[in-house]
């Protein structure tokens, strides 16, 4: 739709419709191109303040998620993307660049799109830039990555708090309706199984830990994570201040 160069338009279309909200993503390759750049991208900055500008002048609240599958191809070759622990700094970098030029012309934010999506797919590249071997274990890849994702958000969220106290910070999750076939409780019980992928997100990122429900599927997945000193922590402290 080439939004970058008809968002006027776009916008205005939706005013006319009466929308008082529009949920967008900032491109996380627009502000760092490589994503370990040492400085941001003014060009790409300009263009996230006009569209802001333009949303309030329409009477639209912006609504901005910081990562909807985009990492920079860059860290997905140098790196692994969240394989390797350091795309934590670089993602956290990345938001507090955003939080600090936007804090006046955003209010309501969201780390990662489906952050839970990872778990749902054989196909995780594109959620998080992984590139795995066929002789890992991809599930392990998947629960470890997880992990590093859950605390790129939880830093996120405790230094958006910094920079703005009013910032509402959340999560979104991908929610798959998932209905028992009956109300037998055999249904009931694969129906709840079926949303442990989903649980295992909104637990830790609502809790601030890795709940019961979270470690019994994490043994029954047959998975195990390599906590470091203070992670823990970092989770209590950055829960979302509201889930989407």
């Amino acid at each position: 739709i080439d939004f970058y160069h008809h968002y006027k338009e776009d916008l205005a279309l939706m005013a006319e419709m009466g929308f008082k909200a529009f949920r967008t993503s900032i491109a996380w390759t627009r502000i760092f191109p490589n994503g370990d750049d040492e400085q941001p991208n003014e060009e790409g900055l300009k263009f996230y303040d006009d569209l802001f500008d333009e949303m309030h002048r329409l009477g639209i609240e912006p609504i901005v998620t910081l990562s909807h599958f985009e990492m920079p191809y860059h860290l997905a070759e140098k790196y692994n993307g969240f394989m390797d622990r350091r795309c934590i700094d670089f993602f956290v970098k990345y938001a507090k660049v955003c939080f600090e030029r936007y804090k006046g012309k955003v209010k309501y934010w969201m780390t990662f799109n489906e952050i839970n999506a990872l778990f749902l797919t054989d196909r995780p590249w594109h959620m998080a830039g992984i590139i795995y071997q066929q002789d890992e274990d991809l599930n392990q890849v998947k629960f470890q990555v997880a992990h590093y994702q859950l605390l790129a958000s939880a830093l996120t969220v405790i230094e958006g708090h910094k920079i703005n106290p009013n910032f509402m910070i959340g999560n979104m999750l991908l929610y798959p309706c998932t209905y028992g076939a009956t109300c037998n409780p055999t249904d009931q019980v694969i129906a709840r199984e079926k949303l442990l992928p989903t649980y295992y997100f909104g637990d830790v990122q609502v809790r601030g830990y890795y709940t019961n429900t979270c470690k019994s599927y994490l043994k029954k997945c047959n998975g195990h994570l390599v906590i470091e000193a203070g992670d823990e922590e970092i989770l209590l402290q950055g829960t979302v201040d509201y889930i989407s």
